[in-house]
C-alpha cells in the first residue's frame, strides 16, 4: 500500500529514542512547569522584590566572573593584556559589590544597561534591515526592529522612575512563559505515549 503522505519523512532512529526517553519523563516537565508559572505569577505580584533578588543574584556573578577575570590576569602577567585584563576584572568587581550592597542603584543600572542595549540591538536590526530590504522576508527584521527599538526608548524614557518594576516584570514573564512551555511540552508528550 502506497504512502498516503509521500513528503512525511518518518523519525530516525536516534530520534525516536531520544522521544521515547522524554515521554518516560513527561511528568517532570509539567512539574517543572508548573512550578515556573508559580515562580513568574509570584515575581508579578511582588515585582519589587523580583527585581531587588535578581540584581543581587546578577550582581553576585559579576562578583564571582570579577574574580575569575582577576586570576586570570595574575595568572598571565606576561601578557601584553595584563592592564586591560586587571582593569576589567576590578570594573566588573565594582559593579557587583554596588549591586549586591545597594540592589536599588544596580536596578537603575542595569535598566539603564537594558534600554541602551534594545536601543542598540533594534537600530542595528534596522540597519541590517535597510542594506537587504530586498531579501525574502524583510518585513519581520524590520517590525522586529521597529519593536526592539521602541521598548528600548520606553525604558530609557521613563528611568529611573521604572528601575524597581521593569527587570522584575521581565523576570515574571518570562518564568510563566517557560513554566508554560514546559508544561504543554509535557502534556503533549503525555498524549504521545
Amino acid at each position: 500500500m502506497a504512502d498516503p503522505n509521500p513528503d512525511f519523512q518518518r523519525p530516525s532512529e536516534p530520534l525516536t529514542k531520544t522521544l521515547n526517553a522524554l515521554r518516560a519523563h513527561w511528568g517532570w516537565f509539567v512539574a517543572i512547569g508548573i512550578a515556573l508559572v508559580v515562580l513568574g505569577v509570584v515575581a508579578l505580584v511582588h515585582v519589587f522584590a523580583a527585581t531587588l533578588v535578581s540584581v543581587i543574584f546578577i550582581g553576585t556573578l559579576m562578583l564571582i566572573g570579577a574574580v575569575g577575570q582577576l586570576i586570570q590576569a595574575w595568572r598571565v602577567k606576561h601578557w601584553s593584556g595584563f592592564v586591560i585584563w586587571s582593569l576589567s576584572g576590578l570594573l566588573y568587581g565594582a559593579a557587583g559589590v554596588v549591586a549586591v550592597t545597594n540592589p536599588v542603584a544596580g536596578a537603575a543600572m542595569l535598566t539603564l544597561l537594558l534600554g541602551a542595549t534594545l536601543i542598540a540591538a533594534g537600530a542595528f536590526r534596522l540597519w541590517v534591515w535597510f542594506n537587504h530590504r530586498s531579501q525574502q522576508g524583510w518585513r519581520w527584521l524590520a517590525l522586529s526592529g521597529v519593536l526592539t527599538f521602541a521598548i528600548g526608548i520606553l525604558i530609557a524614557a521613563g528611568w529611573p522612575a521604572n528601575s524597581l518594576t521593569i527587570l522584575g516584570l521581565l523576570l515574571g514573564f518570562d518564568l510563566l512563559f517557560q513554566g508554560w512551555s514546559l508544561l504543554f511540552a509535557g502534556l503533549a508528550l503525555r498524549k504521545a505515549e
